[in-house]
């Protein structure tokens, strides 16, 4: 089989997959959809005054667990940085570009 054919019969799989999934794949594209928007929302919030998890899920009406995995995730990536103490809470604050 030529390496032509053989980007043609899994390009082929790929569709039929896609068909097969559909419902999987507009779930988890929404999914996607949804943190995006959440992490953008948090990282307005955070841009000029730093906020607790506290602070932020009671701003953006989210369960701190949730805003703990994407402050984590931000954190992760570079986006956000901790930024001191208030009490007993960390401050979380948007890392300049």
């Amino acid at each position: 089989m030529s390496e032509k054919d053989a980007a043609k019969q899994r390009a082929q799989i790929l569709k039929e997959l896609r068909v097969e999934r559909q419902s999987t794949v507009s779930q988890t594209q929404a999914l996607l959809k949804e943190q995006g928007k959440i992490e953008r929302k948090i990282i307005k919030l955070i841009k000029e005054e730093s906020k607790t998890i506290p602070d932020i899920a009671a701003s953006l009406d989210i369960p701190t667990h949730r805003v703990l995995w994407f402050l984590t995730a931000l954190k992760k990536y570079d986006q956000v940085r901790e930024d001191g103490m208030d009490g007993e809470y960390v401050l979380y604050k948007r890392r300049e570009e």
